[in-house]
C-alpha cells in the first residue's frame, strides 16, 4: 500500500475560531476507504488502547499506524500536524480527521456494547470539558502509565492491520 498522502489533502480549517479543530478531508481514494488510528507507539496507555480496540471491534474495521512509523509520520504531515504531535490519538475516518476526545469517542462508537453506548453518552459532556480531560491524560500519559523504548510489534495475524 502506498501512503504518499500529503499531496492529496484538501485542507478546510476554520481559521476564524482558533480552538475549533480542523476537519481535514483527504482526496486520496484509498485513504477515503479506510479508518486509520494513529497512536503513540511508545506509550503504554496508547498500546493498551490499540489492544483494547482490537479485542472489542464490532468487526475488523480499523487500520493502525504508530506516529513514530514512516506511515504515521506521512499521515501526520498530510493532516497538517507536526511529526512530534503529542496528543496521543488521531482518528482518520474515511478522510475526515478527528482529534482529542472526539477521536476517542468516534472510535468508541464502533466498538461492541457497552463501549459504543458509553461513547454515545460521552458526547453529552461538553466538548471543552471532554477535551480538557483528554489533554490532561495525554499530557501525563508517560508519567502515569509508562513508556516503552520501542514500538509494539503486531503479531503475524494482525500485521495486515498496521500500516
Amino acid at each position: 500500500m502506498s501512503l504518499r498522502v500529503a499531496p492529496g489533502f484538501d485542507y478546510r480549517c476554520h481559521e476564524a475560531i482558533s480552538w475549533f479543530p480542523c476537519l481535514i478531508l483527504m482526496k486520496d481514494e484509498e485513504i477515503k476507504q479506510l479508518k486509520i488510528i494513529l497512536f503513540d507507539g511508545v506509550c503504554n496507555l496508547c498500546n493498551g488502547s490499540v489492544i483494547f480496540i482490537l479485542q472489542r471491534e464490532k468487526k475488523p474495521t480499523f487500520q493502525f499506524a504508530s506516529i513514530q512509523s514512516e506511515a504515521g509520520k506521512e499521515l501526520l504531515e498530510g493532516c497538517g500536524l507536526p511529526q512530534d504531535y503529542a496528543e496521543a490519538i488521531v482518528f482518520i475516518d474515511r478522510g475526515m480527521v478527528q482529534l482529542g476526545s472526539t477521536a476517542a469517542l468516534k472510535i468508541g462508537e464502533q466498538l461492541k456494547f457497552p463501549w459504543s453506548f458509553l461513547a454515545y453518552v460521552g458526547f453529552v459532556v461538553p466538548k471543552a470539558i471532554r477535551d480538557w480531560a483528554y489533554h490532561q491524560i495525554a499530557q501525563h500519559r508517560y508519567q502515569w502509565f509508562g513508556k516503552r523504548e520501542v514500538c509494539m510489534v503486531p503479531t503475524k495475524d494482525l500485521k495486515a492491520r498496521f500500516l
